[in-house]
C-alpha cells in the first residue's frame, strides 16, 4: 500500500496520514475476517509492505479485503477537504520471501514494489479523480483467484496492463473500484439535494406525493400537543416503528 502525492503534503498533513494509514488498514482486514496481527509488516511513512502466509485465505485478500478498504477510505474521506483526502495504490502479488536483517528479501518483494511503482496505477489514479483506491495484481494472483472464480470479482472489472519498472516487466491486471457516486467530487459532499427513489421508474410517471391534510395527515405544528420521551442508554428497536404527530389529530 502507498498513499497518493504524500511528499506533497505539509509536516502535519504527513504526520496525519502515518497515523491514520494503519488505522484504515486494520480496519479493513478485522471487516475481511482477516488478522493483521498475524502478518508480518514492514512500515516506512506513507507505504507498508505486509507479508502473510499462504493460508487459503488469498482470494478474501483480493476481494473482501479490498471491498473494505475502499468502504473505509470513502468514509474517512467524506469528512475531509479535497487536500486532506487520502488515496491508496494497492498490490497483491505472491512469491516466497525470506525474513532478512533490515526487512524482507526475495525477488517476490522486489516485483511487489515494482508493481507498487507501475505508471498504470498512477494513471489510475489520474484519470478517476472520483476513486479512493486503485489495485494491481500480478498475472499469478489474478489466474488464481478471480479467473479460478474464487472471488465477486469478474475478470471483465480488470484490465490487462504491462508493467515495466528498471529491470522489471511483467502482466499486471489493473480494477479501480467504481467512487459510491460517480458524479461526486473528489472530496466533497452534494448538500441541498434529494436522493430519488431506488427504483427505475421515471421521475415525470412516479405519483405525485399526498396534498397536506390528505387521509388524516396534517403537517399542522401544534406544540400543546406534542409528547417527548427521553431514553437512557441502548434500546433494541428491531421490528419497532416510530412516527410523529399530535394528540388533537
Amino acid at each position: 500500500m502507498d498513499a497518493e502525492a504524500y511528499g506533497g503534503k505539509n509536516d502535519r498533513r504527513q504526520s496525519q496520514t502515518q497515523h491514520d494509514l494503519p488505522r484504515i488498514l486494520d480496519a479493513a482486514a478485522r471487516g475481511a475476517g482477516l488478522d493483521r496481527a498475524q502478518w508480518q509488516i514492514q512500515r516506512k511513512g506513507d507505504e507498508q509492505l505486509a507479508v502473510r502466509p499462504l493460508d487459503g485465505t488469498e482470494p478474501r485478500l483480493v476481494d473482501d479485503y479490498i471491498r473494505h478498504l475502499v468502504a473505509e477510505l470513502r468514509a474517512y474521506n467524506a469528512q475531509r477537504v479535497p487536500e486532506a483526502r487520502m488515496r491508496l495504490r494497492a498490490v497483491v502479488h505472491q512469491g516466497l520471501v525470506e525474513l532478512a536483517d533490515n526487512g524482507f528479501a526475495g525477488t517476490a518483494v522486489v516485483a511487489t514494489a515494482r508493481l507498487l511503482s507501475a505508471q498504470p496505477l498512477y494513471d489510475a489514479l489520474a484519470a478517476h479523480p472520483g476513486a479512493d483506491l486503485a489495485l494491481l495484481v500480478s498475472d499469478d494472483v489474478f489466474r488464481s483467484t478471480v479467473e479460478g472464480g474464487h472471488t465477486t470479482l469478474s475478470t471483465e472489472d480488470f484490465t490487462r496492463v504491462t508493467v515495466r519498472v528498471k529491470e522489471y516487466e511483467a502482466t499486471a491486471w489493473l480494477w479501480v473500484p467504481a467512487p459510491a457516486t460517480a458524479s461526486r467530487e473528489p472530496g466533497t459532499a452534494q448538500r441541498g439535494k434529494h436522493a430519488g427513489p431506488a427504483s427505475g421508474e421515471p421521475a415525470a410517471d412516479r405519483p405525485e406525493p399526498a396534498a397536506a391534510g390528505a387521509a388524516g395527515i396534517s403537517n399542522e405544528y401544534r406544540g400543546d400537543s406534542i409528547s417527548v420521551t427521553n431514553i437512557a442508554g441502548p434500546v433494541d428497536a428491531r421490528g419497532a416503528v416510530f412516527g410523529f404527530g399530535s394528540t388533537g389529530g
